[in-house]
């Protein structure tokens, strides 16, 4: 196992990392902006050594990656843990990690390349077997070309960004006079947001699910899935809560297309976790979308299911060790659910509010475990902490995990209302108001459910 390890990120899954470092006895070198570093977030008191970057704005700290990688030379770490977000799946960085020394906890700077994109992606996932989405295979020239091929595969259809993410760059077109605006539109955003502007087209499933597996692949062809997880609970394609496994689909469908996403795993040579997302349509019959080369932020429900530690066995994985366990020992076990706590304001149409936490209480929950009372806290703030204006608004994320979906709902709800945070506004009453929507009890609902809950 490493001896130090680079934290290449912030706030929660900083934490998340370097409390994974402290159980597997690793030395953790964390990076810290200057505006993180005066918030004094308790993780930075449980790291071995703390490197100050720079300036708040993530372009001054946390996106400088010749910064981040001489930083992990200096402090004597010979691995280094991208987080999410940032450069977690930039294969430039990757390969500036290799050209150092540098152990990059993550696939190589071939596969980041080739899933970074969704082109390439979609071929890759067709020719690994895996159902794809009808659509383009490669970059639409113009409007034209897209309203062409529209009425091939049918409308609705969305025209997305090549170079996407974040829900950027993605327009619903429903009639062939929607195209030309549309096109110049999500070019437009496209190429402000990834500078660049190529579109392809996709068949837009009406009412459909948001369902993601969980891989995690040794880099020598060897790869495991760890089932499934719920994430249609969306409000701008940004996701709010999640569920294991998915209320969704049948056993035989979880078994058949988990195996299906760790062999087409196997076939690219993955190395370390990834997820691949899917849409499942009205017919039942599951769509892959695109691949995330890294450790997803709802990665603990399917923690809290598997009983395993997808960090250490990032660690574990890179250090050469393989997993820790075999696909014949993994079944899903009762079942989880998160909820993602942000600093917003939904009733200011969810605008950010950064300020200074007074109360910031879960009782139950214990911190990056599930307590006795199957609740589990992640987070890297405490009564006091300041949440800085430059980052995301996450706070944290609650997880409940029960013996079958009703308990979990029920240990949920419980945690919901006992939690107290203040002065600044969350997202807690919203969660509150999702659990006991009937549409959420059921298990009957799709990515436009909030949407419609939200504005009717």
């Amino acid at each position: 196992m490493f001896r130090r390890v680079f934290v290449a990120n912030r706030g929660e899954v900083a934490a998340r990392v370097v409390r994974a470092c402290q159980k597997l006895q690793v030395e953790s070198v964390v990076a810290v902006s200057e505006a993180d570093h005066a918030a004094g977030f308790p993780y930075l008191q449980e790291a071995d050594e703390v490197f100050l970057l720079g300036p708040g704005p993530a372009v001054d700290s946390y996106l400088k990656a010749e910064e981040m990688v001489q930083a992990a030379r200096q402090s004597g770490c010979s691995a280094l843990h991208p987080g999410w977000g940032f450069l977690a799946e930039n294969s430039s960085f990757a390969a500036l990690c290799d050209d150092h020394g540098i152990q990059f906890l993550g696939p190589s700077p071939s596969t980041l390349d080739l899933m970074g994109r969704k082109l390439p992606a979609r071929r890759a996932a067709a020719e690994a077997g895996l159902p794809v989405v009808p659509g383009s295979d490669s970059p639409l020239a113009d409007a034209t070309e897209a309203r062409k091929l529209a009425q091939q595969v049918g409308y609705p259809i969305a025209l997305k960004a090549d170079a996407g993410g974040g829900g950027r760059g993605i327009r619903r077109c429903d009639t062939p006079e929607e195209i030309q605006s549309a096109f110049d539109e999500a070019s437009r955003e496209a190429a402000a947001a990834f500078g660049d502007g190529s579109l392809y087209l996709e068949k837009y499933f009406e009412g459909g699910r948001h369902i993601e597996f969980q891989i995690l692949g040794d880099g020598q062809g060897r790869a495991i899935h760890l089932f499934d997880r719920e994430c249609s609970v969306q409000r701008r394609h940004q996701k709010l809560l999640e569920e294991a496994p998915s209320p969704a689909l049948d056993d035989a469908t979880r078994h058949s297309m988990g195996e299906a996403c760790a062999a087409a795993a196997s076939h690219w040579y993955y190395s370390g976790a990834g997820t691949m997302e899917f849409l499942l349509d009205e017919a039942g019959k599951l769509w892959f979308l695109e691949m995330n080369t890294r450790l997803q932020v709802e990665h603990p429900v399917t923690e809290a299911i598997c009983e395993v530690d997808l960090v250490a066995e990032q660690l574990g994985i890179a250090a050469g060790r393989g997993f820790s366990v075999n696909q014949e020992e993994l079944f899903p076990q009762g079942h989880a659910i998160e909820v993602r706590i942000n600093a917003e304001d939904p009733d200011r149409d969810f605008r950010p509010a950064p300020g200074t936490l007074g109360v910031f209480s879960f009782p139950g929950a214990d911190l990056g475990k599930l307590s006795a009372e199957g609740l589990r806290l992640d987070t890297h703030l405490a009564p006091g902490s300041t949440i800085p204006p430059h980052y995301d608004s996450l706070l944290g994320k609650l997880i409940a995990h029960g013996e079958n979906r009703a308990q979990a709902i029920a240990r949920m709800e419980g945690a919901l209302a006992a939690a107290e945070i203040g002065p600044v506004p969350t997202t807690l009453d919203l969660h509150r108001r999702l659990l006991a929507e009937s549409a959420f009890r059921s298990g009957q609902y799709d990515t436009l459910w909030l949407t419609r809950l939200l504005h009717g």
